[in-house]
This record gives structure tokens, C-alpha cells and sequence, in this order.
């Protein structure tokens, strides 16, 4: 696996139009299977100035960069803090996973009060986007038959299952192992592999599971998940609209 060079990934993101308000490393990295070869997903929040935002000429909502180092593909895209914010007032597993991602690049005050404000914007709902995150990436896999869309089927299962049953955001899968006791055992095994190549598939893997196998445990887990999400005691809606709503009126006015 390559290493994530964070000082290089911050010398990049300083040469962006707007500030930002945090940037982090998203996707394989940031899921705990990452291959030699995988995309660097750096994600984060720009702040646009006043003037782009009442007069008529707005800036823009969302940026998204894409550029090869030393073979290495980066994606960066950035949304506005209000569009962020309107996106983690929904049950929006993928901001949420931004936001609180240990891959920092860029930080500051207003990163750290968004952090501190998310545990507010979880709830109930949240259990939908993983549902059908889950359903997408399955038949991802029914048509590639690569380890990376399996591998996302499960993690993002086991990520609602502990979402709805500890209240808190975990997308590292070797984490998700040690936390959520229904995780098929095979799985290190398909990280490990996966760990060789960006679009492996499950030929080769050693105790591979057979279709039925793999079929029966995914069906399992949307089990499991609906059950967790049954007797969550998350809230129904966010409680932090009021704050996040405050946030945005300081930092844009600022």
C-alpha cells in the first residue's frame, strides 16, 4: 500500500481559489482497504465570500479537481459550507464520514465546531443511505465481480448497524470488525487481497466464500440492520439545525 503523504496532499490543497474550511481523505483510504494503486479522495468545505453569495454573480456550490502525482490519481472536491450543511441536515452517510474522518489535511475553528456539532445531525434516517448504498454496490459487484464493491457492501452495512446501535460514525472497516460481532470472518481475508490490486477480484482469495455464501450474508446484515435501526434510540430528526444555522451566519459575515 502507499502511503498518504498528508504534507504533500496540504501544499495542494493551499493552491485552491476559495479557503477551506477542512479538507480530508475519503473513500479506500479512509475505509481500511485502500491498494497500492487506489485513488486519493480528498473531500471538503470551501467558504465563499459575501459577495458571491447575495449579489447576483454567485460562486460556485461545488468544485471538483482531478490531477495524476507520480501516478497517483487525486480527485478533490470541495461544496460551499452552506451546501455542506443543507447536506448534513439529511441522512447523508458520506458528509458525515468527511467531516469526522481521522485523515485530516486541512483543519481550523470552524472544522473543530463542525465536529463537535455532528453527533446532532445522526439519526434514525441514516439507516436509508447505507440501505441503499449497500443495494448500489452488490450489484456493482454482480457485474464487475471485483473485491471493491463487495468490500463497500459490507462496510457500509456494518456502518449503519453500529451507527444505529452506538449513535456514532465509523467507516473504517478493520475497526467495524472488532465492533459489530455479525461480520462475516472472511472478511480480512478480501482486504488483504484487495490490498494487492485496485480491481482484484475474488479469484485466487484463499477460503473464498462461493456466491450463496456471500449472497446469504448480505441479505443477513439488511436483516441485522433493520433490527438495529427497530430498537435505536436515535432521534427521528437532527437537533443541530439551530446551531449549524448560526455557524454559517458567523462564518460567512466573518
Amino acid at each position: 500500500m502507499r502511503e498518504l503523504d498528508l504534507e504533500q496532499l496540504r501544499k495542494i490543497a493551499a493552491d485552491e481559489k476559495y479557503p477551506l474550511v477542512f479538507a480530508t481523505v475519503s473513500g479506500a483510504h479512509l475505509y481500511g482497504f485502500p491498494s497500492y494503486d487506489s485513488d486519493v479522495d480528498l473531500r471538503g468545505v470551501h467558504l465563499l465570500p459575501a459577495a458571491e453569495v447575495v449579489g447576483l454573480r454567485h460562486g460556485p456550490e461545488t468544485l471538483d479537481r482531478m490531477w495524476n502525482d507520480d501516478g497517483a490519481e487525486i480527485d478533490l472536491v470541495s461544496h460551499d459550507l452552506a451546501k455542506f450543511l443543507t447536506l448534513l441536515l439529511r441522512p447523508n452517510g458520506y458528509v458525515l464520514e468527511q467531516l469526522l474522518s481521522p485523515l485530516v489535511v486541512v483543519t481550523g475553528d470552524l472544522h473543530a465546531e463542525l465536529v463537535a456539532l455532528a453527533p446532532g445531525c445522526v439519526t434514525l434516517h441514516h439507516a436509508h443511505h447505507y440501505r441503499g448504498f449497500s443495494h448500489n454496490q452488490w450489484k456493482l459487484f454482480g457485474s464487475s465481480g471485483e473485491l471493491k464493491p463487495l468490500l463497500y457492501t459490507f462496510r457500509v452495512l456494518l456502518t449503519g448497524v453500529h451507527m444505529m446501535r452506538a449513535g456514532e460514525v465509523e467507516a473504517d472497516l478493520r475497526e467495524l470488525l472488532a465492533r459489530v460481532p455479525e461480520a462475516p470472518s472472511y472478511l480480512p481475508a478480501l482486504m488483504h487481497a484487495k490490498a494487492t490490486q485496485e480491481h482484484a477480484g475474488l479469484d485466487g482469495v484463499a477460503g473464498r466464500p462461493d456466491d450463496v455464501r456471500l449472497a446469504a450474508d448480505v441479505q443477513r446484515l439488511h436483516a441485522v440492520l433493520d433490527a438495529a435501526q427497530e430498537s435505536s434510540t436515535l432521534p427521528d430528526r437532527p437537533s443541530a439545525g439551530d446551531a449549524l444555522h448560526d455557524l454559517l451566519v458567523r462564518a460567512r459575515l466573518g
